[in-house]
């Protein structure tokens, strides 16, 4: 069976068959208002109805599986299904992109009679987080797939026109199966629906509105989500002493090539922003220094590379950064925005720390944690003092000051233990690739691109750099061989693909094979 749309938006259902709609939820995301929704609106304009649901836990949060069938009540019980079955779904709800590919997949959208009605925001999978690189799936592929699986596709970010309404996406996802006219129900029975309710009414109707209308007019039925998303000019502001010496560093960003100096100005802010403007000036200097390496006729990849990956180095994560980002206002309003408390209201904020002997070590003057590194008993029972998990309650005055103290290091930053290991540690990686890009620029440019390995705290960071000085181990086997550049970005990509080290080692041994 199918529905018909008219141009209000009213549905006519023309065979008295039965309607059957499927939602596919994540936990949280008001799978199970929206089917209660939907069945109120099928009752009030005199529709039998019966919802089910089956809940799963592996999938993120708990994809759920919503199904509902309907059909005009004419006084005889009708027999419903509990489950909907491959091919013979009219309606498919998808609250997340991925989540509407797993309908396809299992063959729930069909092109002869399915609306698929999906939003395209992303609720990344725990497979696509746990890789070191970017797990994420193309969300393109997904829409794509869609056009031709679906007899008609709604799609667009109804999740961030929920957040702009105040509401939930429960409500956006109502308004757009209101508006894409498969139901034959008038837009006044969704909305008196909504207005049954006791809790954010207001917020609801308003996500609602403007679902319907994007779907009425048919926005977003051939789009793809676009991951890049436009950034405020993040330029500083400061007393005037300082802004003349970022003027002058912005000058010297000018003076780059102009292919390289997008990359060098989002560095330099970045690296700016983590300590201070002489610590912008040391990166534009290895900037420099990696420029005098290159030349033009390669397109100046060496240097871009050098601009993207230094700064990430000269970036790295200690505890006194995770201190300041999480006193940030940024961060507080951020943590508002996702609880949706109201401007008065006072929140209650608990982070989570688990320090361990090493990041002790490594907030201390150089001297000072070298000699306790130097004894292991000392070390051992630094170790066992610190090492457990602390969580500190920052809406509190005693623990918002523990984490002012760990943040107010950020001045002595350059004299502790941790710099002294990650400025040797990034000469090293850039010596390396400097001899690398004099005999083979491609290599060079790869052996930059490995900085990709590093990243995080505590154990994601020694594991990361375990992985980099791993595959930069492999640059002597790659000597005298075809393409070194192309095997040691192999080596890189393997690293990346799994938390593990199983990948990459089994391309070390096929590599000395």
């Amino acid at each position: 069976m199918k529905s018909s749309a008219t141009n209000g938006g009213e549905g006519v259902d023309t065979t008295g068959g039965v309607i059957k709609l499927a939602i596919l939820a994540v936990g949280g995301q008001g799978g199970g208002v929206l089917t209660n929704w939907i069945i109120a609106v099928a009752e009030k304009n005199g529709y039998r109805a019966q919802a089910t649901s089956v809940a799963g836990v592996a999938q993120r949060t708990g994809a759920t599986i919503y199904y509902v069938e309907m059909t005009p009540d004419t006084g005889r019980e009708p027999v419903f299904s509990l489950t909907p079955s491959p091919g013979d779904v009219d309606i498919m709800i998808a609250a997340e992109l991925m989540e509407a590919g797993r309908a396809i997949l299992r063959g729930f959208v069909t092109p002869d009679r399915t609306t698929l009605i999906l939003s395209s925001h992303r609720i990344l999978a725990v497979a696509e987080k746990i890789v070191p690189g970017d797990g994420r799936r193309e969300p393109h592929k997904v829409i794509e797939r869609a056009q031709s699986a679906a007899k008609r596709v709604v799609a667009f970010d109804m999740e961030r026109e929920a957040i702009e309404a105040g509401s939930v996406i429960s409500a956006s996802l109502f308004g757009a199966l209101s508006g894409s006219g498969a139901l034959p129900f008038p837009r006044e029975s969704f909305e008196e629906t909504i207005r049954a309710g006791s809790r954010g009414v207001k917020a609801s109707l308003a996500a609602f509105g403007v679902c319907y209308e994007k779907a009425q007019a048919g926005e977003g039925d051939a789009s793809a989500p676009d991951p890049a998303t436009a950034l405020p000019d993040p330029r500083p502001q400061g007393p005037s002493v300082l802004m003349e010496q970022w003027n002058a560093l912005e000058e010297r960003v000018e003076q780059l090539p102009e292919a390289v100096q997008p990359m060098a100005l989002a560095g330099l802010r970045k690296v700016v922003d983590y300590q201070d403007v002489a610590y912008g000036g040391s990166y534009l200097e290895q900037v420099e220094r990696a420029m005098r390496a290159d030349e033009a006729r390669q397109d100046w990849r060496f240097s871009i590379a050098a601009a993207k990956h230094v700064a990430n180095a000269m970036v790295y994560d200690d505890i006194i950064r995770v201190a300041d980002l999480k006193l940030r206002n940024a961060r507080s309003q951020r943590v508002r925005d996702d609880v949706g408390a109201a401007d008065d209201a006072v929140i209650h904020v608990t982070e989570y720390f688990h320090p361990r002997a090493q990041e002790v070590c490594g907030t201390l003057p150089t001297g000072i944690s070298r000699f306790i590194e130097r004894w292991p008993f000392l070390f051992r029972l630094l170790d066992r003092m610190v090492n457990r998990g602390r969580r500190i309650r920052t809406d509190t005055l005693t623990g918002y000051f523990s984490l002012w103290v760990l943040a107010a290091l950020k001045p002595a930053r350059r004299r502790l233990r941790r710099h002294a290991a990650e400025k040797a540690h990034l000469d090293e990686w850039l010596d390396i690739a400097l001899q690398s890009v004099a005999s083979d620029y491609d290599l060079g440019v790869e052996v930059l691109n490995c900085r990709r390995l590093i990243k995080g705290y505590s154990d994601t960071h020694t594991r990361g750099q375990s992985k980099f000085d791993r595959v930069l181990s492999a640059l002597e086997l790659l000597e005298g061989r075809p393409d070194p550049a192309a095997s040691l970005r192999q080596l890189r990509e393997a690293a990346l693909s799994d938390e593990g080290m199983d990948p990459l080692e089994k391309e070390l041994a096929l590599l000395k094979s």
